[in-house]
């Protein structure tokens, strides 16, 4: 049986366990467009800080059982609306991120949106494709949890098309 997912606005409480789950080297070799340093708590917090008063920046903590699994975020990369995600390694493979971030997106109307990912990040590409986005171009750039350049895509999330993809 699969646990509902459930979203809620990010509490102060919810940070230390961010940052734990930010600190796994596995996670951040994935997601590869991480914290430039994972072990750096002032830097995580600041910018955490500045993402909850920002009011542009939709910040949900994503609950599964009651455990905080993780948080997903709109906010503006390169002046496009923008969605990013990350979940904990203990909830990977189950569906977590997919449920999420299709709840996220009956919550945002803001549309075009789009997200970027490594392009061997092939578990969040496909959680991406689940909710109906789709590769619009490729970039490169340096990838703090890889240490060098990485490709990524570019995909982008139309009007009307979260419906499609459900």
């Amino acid at each position: 049986m699969t646990c509902p997912v459930r979203l809620r606005p990010v509490i102060p409480g919810d940070l230390p366990i961010f940052f734990e789950q930010q600190r796994d080297p596995a996670a951040n070799r994935m997601a590869a467009f991480g914290a430039a340093d994972p072990e750096d708590r002032g830097a995580f917090m600041s910018r955490w800080e500045g993402l909850l008063k920002n009011p542009a920046v939709t910040a949900r903590t994503i609950e599964v059982a009651g455990d905080v699994a993780g948080h997903i975020l709109n906010h503006t990369t390169a002046g496009a609306p923008s969605v990013s995600y990350w979940v904990g390694k203990p909830w990977w493979g189950q569906g977590v991120a997919t449920r999420a971030l299709l709840a996220f997106l009956e919550m945002i109307a803001v549309r075009p949106v789009e997200a970027r990912v490594a392009k061997d990040n092939i578990a969040s590409l496909r959680v991406l494709q689940h909710a109906g986005f789709a590769i619009r171009g490729q970039t490169a750039a340096f990838a703090p949890g890889r240490g060098v350049e990485v490709e990524e895509y570019v995909m982008v999330l139309e009007p009307d098309t979260l419906a499609e993809a459900s």
